[in-house]
């Protein structure tokens, strides 16, 4: 294993184990079908990568996937499918990054009802590895949804805790802690509206943390803008792709933020 994939592997392993557990978010809006896309910018404006975001809803069972196309021929693929039964649960995710633009691919499936976590990775020689094992996995584990637990959040919600599965050593649950950072004023369609702004802060404790910040490994925070009301919608997200690298800003086509 090279030095800085153990790193990775050792700063995801040694997370908080203390942290309280999450309460459930109940639904407050039911989802529906849609089709929307994004546009994927580093932080001076230039235009990395196009995505598309689609959703189907069969009863009470929803199935959505966000995809990126990058310049460079990369491509970031995720979808996930969660039920909405007064609160929220995960029922498999399955997440793919691969390119030039990610220099540790991924390709790492979650099915919760099950608890089997299924990680595929490609040695230098270009042969398959498959690695597949159960386990126990928490009610509150948000893979590939968190931004639709946001839009279900009530106003003035204090700080929380979910759950995540980060695709690293075959699955390493950690803890996010969510917080709301108040509102800002965004452009669409000739009007100014506001976005609630909410902070994802992965949990990293004691000896670690420190390790991590010497080593300049300590993952930088989510920020994610959501829109309220009655038909609620995730604006914008601010955060590293594949939990390492430069800064990236993906926008819901067609809005602007104030500087």
């Amino acid at each position: 294993m090279r030095r800085s994939d153990f790193l990775v592997v050792v700063l995801w392993t040694m997370t908080v184990g203390t942290a309280a557990l999450a309460e459930p978010i109940s639904v407050r809006h039911i989802q529906r079908p849609m089709h929307r896309f994004m546009v994927a910018r580093f932080e001076d404006g230039k235009t990395i990568a196009k995505g598309e975001f689609s959703q189907v809803v069969q009863s009470d069972e929803v199935t959505m996937r966000l995809t990126y196309h990058f310049v460079d021929g990369s491509i970031d693929d995720e979808a996930t499918t969660y039920t909405e039964q007064g609160t929220f649960r995960l029922v498999r995710n399955h997440h793919m990054q691969k390119g030039p633009f990610f220099t540790k691919p991924i390709n790492f499936t979650v099915e919760a009802a099950t608890g089997i976590v299924t990680s595929r990775t490609i040695n230098k020689n270009g042969k398959i590895h498959v690695e597949s094992k159960h386990m126990d996995l928490p009610d509150d584990l948000a893979n590939g949804f968190v931004g639709t637990l946001l839009l279900n959040l009530p106003h003035n919600t204090t700080p929380f805790r979910v759950g995540m599965l980060a695709p690293v050593a075959g699955g390493r649950l950690i803890q996010l802690l969510i917080s709301s950072e108040g509102e800002q004023p965004f452009h669409t369609t000739g009007q100014t509206l506001k976005a609630t702004v909410f902070r994802i802060h992965p949990e990293l404790g004691g000896i670690v943390a420190v390790i991590a910040r010497l080593l300049g490994l300590q993952p930088k925070d989510v920020m994610v803008w959501v829109l309220k009301g009655q038909e609620p919608a995730v604006m914008r997200i601010v955060g590293q792709l594949g939990g390492y690298g430069l800064l990236v800003s993906s926008d819901l086509e067609g809005i602007s933020f104030e500087k």
